[in-house]
């Protein structure tokens, strides 16, 4: 069993900042946690609950130390897809592998918007929450594509 994960934050440094939102992908369904509303502890075990490994994109140095400055994080195998991607000469953040591998998006987004993005949300714009889930939720869900890829690379 495997859970698809990706982050988003206020900002890159675990011990400065905080985790927004947190989104995975668990037997072809997408959960999306929110700071403020469903985003707890308890949320984060069940999450990982009876999943063999966790599939990230620069997920060793960004999304679990996020995680596990912020909460308890299960123990799981871990499987960050930069490094398969580095193995295959391929480089770049997530969005720069996509587009080399020819992985689509439906949104023009990145991690310095997405801040933006949380920040216009916490003075009350709901569009801008629905805007980062949405790319959240392509972040999490194009992570299967890229791993279906660099398997058959």
């Amino acid at each position: 069993m495997k859970v698809y994960l990706d982050i988003e934050t206020t900002g890159l440094s675990p011990k400065r900042h905080e985790v927004t939102i947190v989104g995975a992908l668990v037997d072809g369904e997408v959960i999306q946690m929110v700071k403020g509303q469903d985003l707890t502890q308890e949320n984060i075990e069940s999450l990982f609950f009876g999943q063999k490994t966790v599939v990230t994109f620069n997920g060793k140095r960004f999304d679990v130390p996020f995680l596990e400055k912020h909460f308890e994080v299960p123990t799981v195998e871990h499987k960050d897809l930069m490094y398969h991607c580095h193995d295959n000469d391929l480089y770049g953040g997530l969005k720069k592998v996509e587009k080399d591998l020819e992985i689509n998006r439906d949104l023009d987004c990145n991690g310095s918007q997405a801040i933006r993005l949380w920040r216009e949300y916490e003075k009350g714009s709901e569009k801008a929450l629905k805007k980062l889930l949405k790319y959240n939720r392509e972040d999490v869900v194009n992570l299967v594509e890229l791993e279906e890829k660099l398997e058959n690379f």
